[in-house]
């Protein structure tokens, strides 16, 4: 497939290419500029603008119904699978190759969207969330007993979170999530916007816990990567030697120079603080969930502008949850506001694929990488509102094989 035409931004940084190609052979990129050889199928871009595949790096899957009719087993397993799917497929029209799950679903899901049973984007998935009891990712009703958590698994689709109280718990828990098909770890070290139990500013784990964690991930050369806000919290994590840190709303010069200093990466998450905001019913939340994700938008503003301060590799990360997740795009737009939206694209595909361990694949457009493009009607470099509307969309590849073409 010889793509002909387009002005190309590769996700290194450097300025776009006017007038470019790209020729796919085998499911990897094997040609750029040229002509295109005898018998290649030519696709017209012509005006269009072709970018790496985009990653989002905190997603969950896992929770593509409305949430608490879904916590509370008010859905059958065959509409909980059926708005899996569908949040699969959306997140592959919307121009998203590759997603990082950061909890919620089984090995399951990965398997059947890599069979191509299911359209959906390449999965890497950490598996069921570890956290401590009444932590973040503990959603069940107060009136319940702890006992009864794991009676909301629901194998080969769905485990949120596996409760683990003590080093000795961690680590069976660490070697039970990686039993179930984890890429990595994920650690919930301080409440969250959405929990029942605790605040943004408790701290939860200990560093010997978090320790635990990392020491099981790197026996099985993987990282660790922690759901955190506040200071504290995050500093006992970079002591413990994870690798990464979501949302991190509360991060300050002190603690990003500290995560610089030992290569911890960081992943806003914007578009889901927006959603929540403007109205969390529509993801099966109380209406009062606004009132903490109003703090944490302003903080992750900030953490953004500490983190590039101090040199902190940034990622990008949507974390919509509940049954609208249709405009991924939105944290791009999100992030273009605030930095650029060179920037953004490049948080979304080259830092992405370094943050996840793929990079020698995926995130940018060279010889030799795997074929996941992305093709968008207009430039949004100028229009950065582009990335969140699928109708701007002409092309969509992954691994060679086009899987959404529109116009």
């Amino acid at each position: 497939m010889w793509l002909a035409g387009a002005t190309v931004v590769d996700g290194t940084g450097r300025d776009p290419v006017a007038n470019q190609a790209v020729f796919v052979e085998d499911g990897r990129i094997a040609r750029i500029g040229g002509t295109p050889p005898a018998g290649a199928e030519v696709v017209d871009c012509a005006g269009m603008t072709l970018v790496p595949g985009l990653i989002d790096a905190h997603v969950h899957l896992g929770l593509s119904s409305d949430i608490d009719a879904s916590m509370s087993q008010r859905l059958s397993v065959a509409e909980l699978a059926a708005d899996m799917f569908a949040n699969c497929r959306r997140t592959l029209e919307a121009g998203f190759t590759t997603v990082r799950d950061v909890g919620g679903i089984d090995a399951g899901l990965v398997d059947v969207v890599a069979k191509g049973k299911v359209p959906g984007p390449r999965i890497l998935a950490s598996g069921p969330i570890l956290c401590q009891t009444g932590g973040h990712g503990y959603l069940a009703a107060e009136w319940e007993p702890t006992h009864d958590w794991p009676r909301h698994d629901i194998p080969g689709l769905r485990c949120l979170s596996l409760l683990s109280d003590g080093p000795d718990e961690m680590r069976k828990n660490a070697r039970e999530a990686f039993r179930r098909g984890a890429r990595f770890l994920k650690l919930c070290v301080t409440g969250g916007v959405v929990s029942h139990h605790d605040e943004l500013t408790d701290t939860q784990f200990t560093v010997e816990e978090i320790a635990v964690a990392v020491q099981e991930a790197r026996a099985r050369g993987t990282y660790v990567t922690v759901h955190a806000h506040n200071n504290e919290a995050i500093r006992n994590a970079v002591k413990a030697g994870v690798r990464c840190v979501e949302h991190g709303s509360m991060i300050d010069d002190e603690t990003a120079a500290l995560m610089a200093e030992h290569d911890v990466a960081h992943v806003p998450t914007l578009a889901v603080v927006r959603a929540l905001v403007e109205d969390a019913t529509r993801s099966g939340l109380p209406a009062t969930i606004a009132d903490r994700a109003v703090s944490v938008e302003q903080g992750q503003i900030d953490a953004i502008h500490a983190s590039r301060r101090a040199g902190v590799r940034l990622g990008l990360g949507s974390d919509l949850i509940g049954p609208h997740q249709d405009r991924r795009g939105d944290e791009l737009v999100r992030r273009a506001e605030i930095e650029s939206p060179m920037a953004a694209l490049v948080s979304a595909t080259r830092t992405n694929a370094d943050l996840l361990g793929i990079a020698d694949e995926v995130g940018t457009v060279e010889l030799g990488k795997r074929a996941d493009l992305v093709v968008f009607h207009g430039d949004p470099l100028d229009d950065p509102a582009i990335f969140a509307d699928p109708d701007r969309i002409g092309l969509v590849v992954r691994d060679g094989r086009v899987v959404e073409r529109r116009g």
